[in-house]
């Protein structure tokens, strides 16, 4: 009989069991709301890096295409040189280090 008197005072009843459960679901969505807070500020300053890099690169990528015009770069006659090599007569043409072809 005692032992019946024991178990019935440590029992819980429901009503303390859905106090329980109700504070710790309160407590785990309060944490995943700043979980999803603090990830959301994390990818949207991850988004803000993108953009800026985005924007370096498109710079970088116009100044190339303006380099690229050049005649050194589009005109066949360059052909690896900085300036376009001389035109010698067929006797004194030497034979060119940059490109292997005699000029």
């Amino acid at each position: 009989m005692l032992f019946l008197l024991t178990t019935e005072l440590r029992a819980q009843t429901s009503r303390d069991s859905e106090r329980s459960k109700s504070s710790s679901e309160a407590k785990f969505s309060q944490s995943k709301k700043g979980a999803k807070q603090v990830f959301r500020k994390q990818e949207d300053q991850a988004l803000k890096d993108y953009e800026a890099l985005m924007k370096q690169n498109k710079k970088k990528y116009k100044k190339q295409a303006k380099e690229m015009e050049k005649p050194q770069y589009s005109d066949p006659s360059y052909f690896g040189h900085k300036r376009p090599p001389k035109k010698r007569p067929v006797g004194k043409r030497k034979m060119c280090k940059e490109c292997g072809i005699k000029h």
